[in-house]
């Protein structure tokens, strides 16, 4: 089982962060390492939050799962934790990003990106596009953090991305074993400053 870190906006999304994590639990898909509410005091000084969460939650993650919802672009620490999963530091290795897009932003049957080739696990979707202009990406992903975006702009970057209501055990788990074995050949751009206040 890969050791999972779930990123998503704590006030907002907790109900699904918990089913995620239970479902994953419940199938033995992955193991949580993600910040729960009340984890890291919100009164340290902002690089002291990064560093408790680069250093205490993802250090032996392999793959971070952002869900994104109506307001996750705006918050900062998501910022804080997609870019920490991305940074190849000495003693932390850059994790696979996998996207899933919570019912408050997605109907379920479109905004799907398959960046590992995954076509085959949503068999009823026909005429699958392809885009590298970030126009485009806003428009399909208008709740997609801008760290996310700028990824998906970079093919190089193998971020998938699929909704919510198609989540069962068999795909769950072939998405995360594929951003898992994806993930040391990912080129992500983090040319973005951190965010670094909610919006």
């Amino acid at each position: 089982m890969h050791k999972v870190f779930i990123s998503y906006h704590h006030k907002n999304d907790e109900y699904y962060k918990k089913e995620l994590a239970s479902f994953g639990e419940q199938h033995s898909i992955f193991i949580d390492r993600s910040v729960d509410t009340g984890d890291v005091q919100e009164d340290l000084p902002d690089e002291r939050i990064r560093e408790r969460i680069r250093d205490d939650y993802l250090q032996d993650s392999t793959v971070t799962i952002v869900l994104v919802g109506t307001e996750t672009q705006r918050r900062k620490h998501v910022d804080w934790e997609i870019y920490s999963s991305m940074h190849d530091g000495a003693i932390n290795k850059k994790s696979g990003i996998l996207v899933i897009t919570l019912p408050t932003v997605s109907s379920g049957d479109e905004a799907i990106n398959a960046a590992h080739r995954e076509q085959h696990l949503y068999p009823d979707i026909h005429g699958w596009t392809s885009t590298n202009s970030r126009a485009e990406w806003e428009k399909r992903y208008p709740y997609m953090p801008e760290r996310l975006i700028d990824n998906l702009c970079k093919p190089e970057a193998k971020i998938s991305v699929t909704p919510w209501q198609r989540i069962d055990n068999n795909l769950l788990k072939e998405l995360i074993d594929l951003t898992y074995n994806a993930r040391s050949g990912c080129s992500y751009d983090l040319s973005r400053p951190m965010r670094r206040r909610n919006s």
